[in-house]
């Protein structure tokens, strides 16, 4: 027996899902021919949602995802930290470096979770929380390139002191999961980054993409 749902709240979230699917908004007529219903219905599905911060619309009058969306998802990042703790773990044990799960925030990278290797005599500081631009460390630009299709599905994305000094990263995007952006990595003290890290923090990247499926 198929469950009873809501209509509106169904066109209401379906609404969301198209806005979320493009960079440039769109308008009251465009949703209209998507959702297959009237204008009128648009305009009151617009106005309940700009009314919570859902949506926003710009000065052309297209509709655009509102920072109450921006809210929600980062309720979401205690979910995630979870999922991905298991494999960070093995990956900074293996390594011996500090591992991290990254994730965007609005233009920045946001450290959702990091642990430190238990054996090494030093490592590199990393704390839960750190922000930085997008175009800057390995964690930002694994992103970065995963955006612009420019992401190898075997090579990680490396990076030389952008973040500090005497410190190098590697880190590869988390592919393949919907309403996630963000990327595994590691920084280590080190002039390079061995060719095995790299491939490791790969493999890491593909089990937390798998455990957030």
């Amino acid at each position: 027996m198929t469950a009873e749902t809501s209509q509106t709240l169904d066109r209401g979230l379906k609404v969301l899902k198209l806005l979320a699917d493009t960079d440039h908004g769109l308008t009251v007529t465009e949703l209209s021919v998507k959702l297959g219903v009237n204008r009128t219905v648009v305009y009151r599905l617009l106005a309940t949602l700009e009314q919570h911060a859902f949506i926003r619309r710009d000065l052309g009058g297209r509709a655009r995802v509102g920072l109450g969306v921006l809210r929600l998802g980062r309720q979401v990042h205690p979910l995630v930290r979870e999922a991905a703790l298991p494999a960070l773990r093995s990956l900074a044990e293996d390594i011996g470096a500090t591992a991290h799960l990254t994730l965007v925030d609005g233009s920045e990278a946001l450290a959702v979770a990091v642990v430190e290797p238990t054996w090494t005599d030093y490592h590199v500081a990393y704390r839960t929380g750190f922000r930085h631009p997008l175009d800057r460390g390995a964690a930002g630009r694994a992103i970065l390139a995963a955006r612009l299709g420019q992401a190898a599905d075997d090579l990680a994305c490396t990076t030389q002191g952008e973040l500090e000094a005497g410190a190098c990263g590697a880190a590869a995007p988390l592919v393949g999961v919907t309403g996630v952006e963000g990327s595994v990595g590691v920084v280590m003290l080190a002039d390079s980054v061995p060719e095995r890290v790299g491939t490791r923090v790969v493999d890491a990247a593909r089990e937390v993409a798998d455990a957030l499926r």
